[in-house]
């Protein structure tokens, strides 16, 4: 193996992927089991792998859910995984321990978050970079990124916006994409993440431009192609006496003559692969039924009525156009594959001077064409997407419309008869996956465009404070100031009387969006005691015990790419947004008044990211806007604090009561939305993990949500 030397200047690397959904493992990946265990599980654990052998990285990590369902191998309940000596899987808590769709896992990223978060703290663990995968991790990857002043590189493998254009164009009701995908959250998760990516990796430079070019946040001077790689360890051309691991035997129960060549699909039971157009055109050419047979793998399966939503759709399709046109013997479908037979169905499938199809109304990039390539298997694939730089750069097949089935059978058939140009195309297919697509070209590159990102990332500056002893106080109480402790001096006296007495058992804190001066004149008011930790400015600033002390790492953290005098240009002849008066202002908050009969906040946040300006929105009592830099939030100043202070994030009781509270109150903290007389702002989190709903109003909502998490009893006595 060739050696990657590093120098002095430039340590070894520790990079962090995360990739949330789906079946995750080093070994067997079940590519096809369902619509969250394809092509993106694969690339993560061969990126890892790949990047394990490198000498110029220390340490590869691959945090993914742990799962623990009797439904799915125990494997995926392993804690850590080994890949290689430098390479593992992580895998950490994220909601219900069940499998579930990745659809459903978007009230639980918070938590599985601050999980992530807990074990970077761990020694040994701080990566020099993060790189996410997919709009969850990407959600979490910002995340992680803003707190810990960590460069994010991102690769979203499918993007929402392209996935709600087709789910409208294949007739799915609006109503029913929101309910069933998710789909604003997704792409909002998107938005925020190109936002804070300083790089985004794609397979091609057509995913940048028709693809990425839809969204708010386009930026293409930090995106870069770099095409996955492929394991020429195991996808390799046939060679002789080498065993089939069963697939012979297992096509040869649906095939008359299974010495025909194969013309060779493989893909999830996914509309958007357009499988029953590919056999369509088959049952419509009689030529080609006489040339070939047609080998479909579409994952998995036991029984098809056992199985949800489209791919159960997508399968009873399949068996019905197999009866439509009578291909009995000349259809294999088998219902079973492992991930390791895959190589030996490519090899099949070039010995037999067969084709790999792939028909997608859409391909991403196609990580099975390189790997059909790789084994000497000439292509024929839609010409929307990855494939057409494939072919481009490997000269080894043919593009068709997938639509077009007359067309689709005429390039199979001449790919099949035309034995000079098959040859062609096998040789150049072989030598152009070694030169543009191997793993250690792969990574040659990725390290060359993730490398600078770490040499020019300043450190997080932590503050040397003067602070009271707290290494026994391992609970915290937060909670916003208006609404819930003011509004009723007799449950507040209560509340108060609560924290005086137990005030060495747990570290008090205020998180406002009140100046510092203001939520001073507050709490002298109502005869707050000064608390341990003032965050003020909806979490710009924050102030400790007991002097006030300011800390300004904080605010040189929070100030990356913030640029308020552009903000305020962009804004200024917005209708229904005015600006507030000036002692409501500060130098990493700008706040408005809006009227939202008139003025947009999806609009206004669209203005921005167009603009380059990735920021934090909150929109609270139905009338206030504040503008954030993007690090700074209520939420991201307590973890910023608990961090600081080392208190448990599951050890902390935060009471919320407007949208300004949201983020404070996700994750793993314990959150009471506290009642009051105003509009609910934060109904929707009555679905979220740990997040409990008070009767009482105030202060008394506080009280009530003491008891109900028994929060005076939370680790008593434990210091770890």
């Amino acid at each position: 193996m060739k050696k990657h030397k590093t120098s002095a200047t430039a340590p070894p690397l520790s990079i962090a992927l995360i990739s949330i959904h789906g079946l995750i493992r080093g070994h067997d990946l079940e590519l096809g089991r369902d619509a969250d265990t394809g092509g993106q599980t694969k690339y993560v654990v061969e990126l890892a792998n790949a990047l394990g052998e490198r000498d110029d990285v220390a340490k590869v990590v691959l945090l993914t859910r742990r799962v623990v369902d009797d439904q799915v191998s125990p494997d995926y309940a392993v804690l850590v995984e080994p890949l290689s000596a430098k390479a593992s899987i992580v895998r950490l808590e994220c909601g219900a321990p069940g499998y579930m769709r990745k659809e459903l896992l978007w009230d639980s990223l918070d938590s599985f978050s601050d999980n992530v978060l807990a074990y970077f703290k761990k020694p040994g663990n701080m990566p020099d970079i993060i790189h996410s995968h997919y709009a969850d991790a990407g959600y979490v990857g910002a995340r992680l990124s803003h707190q810990l002043g960590i460069p994010l590189v991102h690769t979203g493998h499918s993007l929402g916006r392209n996935k709600r254009k087709q789910l409208l164009a294949s007739g799915v009701k609006r109503s029913e994409i929101e309910s069933t995908y998710n789909i604003s959250r997704r792409v909002e998760a998107e938005e925020t993440t190109l936002g804070a990516a300083e790089r985004v990796i794609t397979s091609t430079q057509q995913e940048i431009e028709q693809q990425y070019g839809s969204y708010d946040y386009y930026q293409p001077q930090a995106m870069r192609v770099i095409p996955p790689g492929t394991d020429l360890k195991a996808f390799y051309p046939p060679r002789e006496g080498e065993d089939d691991h069963g697939m012979a035997d297992e096509l040869a129960k649906f095939l008359k003559e299974p010495g025909k060549p194969i013309i060779l699909a493989l893909s999830r039971p996914d509309p958007k692969k357009n499988i029953v157009s590919l056999i369509e055109a088959y049952g419509e050419s009689p030529k080609l039924q006489r040339v070939a047979n047609l080998v479909i793998i579409a994952g998995n399966r036991d029984d098809i009525q056992d199985i949800a939503g489209v791919s159960k759709t997508v399968l009873n399709e399949i068996l019905l156009a197999i009866d439509k046109y009578d291909l009995y013997g000349k259809v294999a479908y088998p219902k079973h594959h492992k991930a390791s037979q895959v190589p030996s169905l490519y090899r099949m499938a070039t010995r037999s001077g067969g084709v790999f199809v792939n028909p997608a109304l859409t391909e991403p990039f196609g990580l099975t064409l390189i790997e059909a390539a790789a084994c000497g298997l000439p292509l024929v694939a839609t010409e929307d997407g990855g494939p057409i730089e494939i072919i481009k750069n490997c000269n080894n097949g043919y593009l068709i419309d997938p639509l077009n089935k007359p067309a689709m059978a005429e390039k199979l058939l001449a790919t099949l008869t035309r034995k000079r140009d098959w040859k062609r195309f096998s040789a150049n297919g072989m030598a152009g996956v070694c030169h543009f697509y191997s793993w250690p070209a792969h990574v040659e590159t990725y390290l060359k465009v993730i490398r600078p990102l770490v040499d020019k990332t300043e450190p997080v500056v932590k503050l040397a404070l003067t602070r009271r002893p707290n290494l026994f106080r391992r609970r915290a109480l937060f909670s916003s100031l208006d609404l819930n402790l003011t509004g009723d001096r007799a449950s507040l006296a209560e509340l108060l009387k609560l924290i005086y007495s137990q005030r060495k058992t747990f570290i008090f804190g205020i998180a406002t969006g009140r100046h510092l001066d203001d939520a001073l004149a507050v709490l002298r008011q109502h005869d707050i005691p000064e608390p341990d930790i003032l965050i003020t400015n909806q979490g710009t600033q924050i102030h400790y015990a007991p002097d006030l002390t300011r800390d300004t790492a904080w605010e040189q953290h929070i100030d990356h790419h913030w640029n308020p005098q552009e903000i305020r240009t962009l804004l200024t002849d917005i209708a229904g947004l005015r600006i507030q008066p000036k002692n409501s202002q500060s130098a990493f908050k700008i706040s408005y008044f809006i009227d939202p009969t008139t003025a947009d906040v999806t609009e206004i946040r669209q203005i921005l990211l167009r603009n380059d300006q990735a920021v934090n929105l909150v929109f609270s009592f139905g009338h206030f806007l504040d503008i954030l830099p993007a690090r700074a939030s209520k939420g991201l100043a307590l973890r910023w604090c608990a961090d600081q202070f080392g208190f448990p994030l599951e050890n902390t009781l935060v009471a919320g009561v407007t949208r300004a509270d949201e983020d404070m109150l996700r994750g793993n903290p314990m959150g009471v939305v506290v009642a009051n007389q105003y509009p609910p702002e934060l109904s929707e989190l009555c679905d979220a993990d740990k997040i409990y709903f008070s009767k009482n109003k105030y202060a008394a909502g506080i009280l009530e949500a003491i008891d109900h998490y028994q929060f005076l009893t939370v680790n008593k006595g434990k210091t770890t």
